[in-house]
């Protein structure tokens, strides 16, 4: 490639987009196309190359490195896609996308908040409610959703925002929410096009803030006398360094080899997870990422009925990732990976720190002390590889954990703050619960719908339901039998499915051409936690007909390019049927596949006053556990560590049984 706009070279096909690669991707555009300053950049993300590419990699090996492009021409109301070609320098693709909106950008995020404001019908809805200085509101910015035909994607752009009053500049505006008030702003005529304000509803008496310096204010709520006195400090050392090695976005640690990578839209993705088991590497896993998380909200009201955000769809997770803090948000002996995306004129945004590797201990991971009573014990470890992201109210952990037993876990923490409502002095509200004074939380959930490209011990995978039944009088005169049931599902439509944990069901992916030593399935098992409540949205509703991949806690797809969110591509303002149903509506075969898992979490959020001001973290999560892929238990060769009895010695973890009654 040569031209001004030529990037570095790169070690690997699967490494995230740099920043010279972002700035040629959208030079090159420009250059060749004549992109004006109506064409807004969404997205600049690797074009990932194909899997034979990947898996055929060696160092020094040259490939075709691309940049996959998502625009807005605001001027003509249409998005684009482009395939841009950097190690030629060449524009391969700039096709119009029809019939649908591409995610929102932080720079029609700002638009949108300066529209409302010097709208006067809304100035005069919040003159209603007693608020003269403007500076104090919070115009919370919400995707449109999809109310009816008038929202259809190709007649105009829109948001929804919300409104909230902060008690002083720095105050928690989500104390006092600016009930009955709905407003919906064309982005790209640049309008507030309708305030509709359906009654006075007083703002919350009570401040919600939870910094140190204010939580001792007795309007606060809750109110405390101060901030407590602080716990001895947890000291993590590693003074050897930590166990794991970054090459890039190569990590190496224990026996996990993986690749890190990133995108504007899904955030954090892993890549080419693999075990190496007695010096052979097996793969497990192709890719793994958070292919969409959906928050509908479960009250009629006004400003609530139509809350229901698809937080990866219409914004992006990654562009909105935080910068963590060694100490606050990783503890320990920390690498930290900082990532690159794209701002809405094509140039390239560092987040520093967005990616953090850690290990942590994990407690016990085998022991037993026989008769005589010697004992072994091994200490389990896990790698963690975490991003933290705000979306609005809402704080959101994304965990990847890889333990030295095999499994590998994922799991989401919620955080942040409520979005909330106001109800008149003395009542109570009927789909949410109170939380101070004249405030409330209503009901919602959050469901996080995960890809899971697999690849257990090679490409051709099956997929089985497995759950435990019991046996039959005539098998089982005694009555305390039970045995495990295996149903290969062999289709879409027969992968599409609930979870029950009565009868302890859970999925394999098992290796479809061999066997193991023992004549078992070589496999791994997913095991779903947290809560398994389904959307309980009526259906017809717009939450139930746009959030229909939430509907089953399991589908199942042969892999496909282009099939990558749980949703569908392009959600914003879309009616619904997208992603998951359209995908499987197919019914394709999956016996042998190259088998994508869409695995369903849910966070079941009935608001308790406990969430408030700020809200306990939460978990929701995922396991794949090794189930047939070993021989025996791959912790065996772990040598003993060290432990530390009170201030003495050092004793092994491995007794002999001398020490005595």
């Amino acid at each position: 490639m040569t031209g001004p706009e030529t990037p570095a070279a790169v070690a690997h096909p699967l490494e995230p987009l740099t920043p010279e690669e972002i700035r040629a991707a959208s030079a090159i555009l420009v250059r060749e196309h004549g992109l004006g300053p109506d064409h807004r950049f969404v997205y600049v993300e690797l074009c990932e190359p194909p899997k034979d590419v990947v898996a055929g990699f060696r160092p020094g090996d040259t490939w075709t490195r691309q940049a996959f492009v998502v625009l807005h021409d605001r001027a003509a109301r249409r998005a684009l896609e482009a395939v841009v070609d950097l190690t030629a320098g060449r524009v391969v693709s700039l096709v119009e996308v029809s019939g649908i909106q591409a995610p929102m950008t932080k720079e029609e995020l700002r638009l949108c908040e300066g529209l409302v404001r010097q709208d006067p019908r809304w100035q005069q809805a919040m003159r209603d409610r007693g608020v003269t200085d403007f500076s104090l509101a919070v115009v919370d910015k919400w995707a449109g959703g999809y109310t009816g035909p008038q929202d259809a994607p190709d007649r105009r752009r829109i948001a929804r925002p919300l409104t909230f009053v902060k008690d002083s500049p720095d105050g928690n505006g989500y104390a006092k929410p600016v009930e009955n008030l709905v407003v919906t702003v064309d982005l790209d005529a640049r309008e507030v096009v309708e305030v509709v304000d359906t009654g006075v509803v007083a703002l919350p008496p009570r401040r919600g803030n939870y910094t140190p310096d204010r939580i001792a204010d007795p309007d606060n709520t809750p109110a405390f006398p101060g901030v407590r006195e602080p716990l001895k400090p947890i000291v993590i050392a590693q003074p050897d360094g930590p166990s794991f090695t970054l090459d890039g976005h190569a990590v190496s640690w224990a026996n996990w080899r993986l690749r890190v990578g990133y995108t504007p839209r899904e955030g954090l993705v892993l890549h080419q997870i693999t075990y190496v088991d007695r010096g052979v590497e097996r793969p497990v896993i192709h890719r793994a990422s958070l292919a969409e998380m959906y928050v509908p909200y479960a009250d009629p009201g006004d400003t609530h009925w139509n809350k229901n955000v698809f937080d990866e769809g219409e914004y992006g997770l990654g562009a909105m990732a935080n910068s963590l803090v060694l100490g606050c948000d990783c503890l320990g002996e920390i690498s930290y990976l900082d990532a690159y995306v794209a701002d809405q004129d094509g140039q390239p945004v560092r987040i520093e720190n967005a990616i953090c590797v850690h290990e942590e201990d994990a407690g016990i991971g085998w022991k037993h002390t026989d008769s005589s009573g010697a004992a072994e014990v091994r200490r389990n470890r896990r790698l963690v590889i975490s991003v933290f992201t705000t979306v609005g109210n809402y704080d959101y952990g994304f965990y990847w954990y890889l333990y030295l037993d095999g499994t590998i876990e994922f799991e989401s923490k919620l955080t942040g703050v409520l979005s909330t409502g106001a109800v008149d002095d003395g009542s109570e509200p009927r789909f949410g619960a109170l939380v101070a004074p004249g405030l409330y939380g209503p009901n919602h959930q959050h469901f996080f719908g995960l890809r899971l490209d697999m690849a257990v011990d090679g490409d051709r995978n099956d997929l089985y339901s497995v759950h435990a039944e019991a046996a039959d009088d005539e098998t089982d005169p005694r009555g305390n039998a039970w045995r495990q049931v295996y149903t290969h599902l062999d289709t879409e439509h027969a992968a599409r499915q609930l979870a029950d944990p009565a009868i302890g069901k859970s999925w394999l992916v098992a290796n479809a051409d061999r066997r193991s030593a023992l004549g078992s399935l070589i496999g791994y098992k997913l095991e779903l936690g947290g809560s398994l409540t389904l959307p309980l949205a009526r259906p017809g509703s717009q939450q139930a007909e746009r959030g229909g991949f939430a509907t089953k806690h399991l589908w199942a797809t042969p892999y496909s390019p282009r099939e990558r969110y749980a949703a569908g591509e392009y959600v914003a303002q879309h009616p619904g049927g997208g992603g998951l149903p359209a995908y499987t509506g197919q019914d394709r075969s999956l016996a042998g596949a190259d088998l994508v898992l869409w695995p369903v979490l849910c966070a079941h959020h009935v608001v308790r006053p406990e969430d408030w001001p700020v809200m306990p973290v939460a978990t929701v999560g995922l396991h794949l556990r090794p189930h047939g892929f070993f021989d025996g238990n791959p912790m065996l060769d772990l040598p003993p560590e060290g432990g530390h009895a009170g201030h003495g010695a050092a004793p092994s973890c491995h007794a002999d049984g001398r020490h005595g009654s």
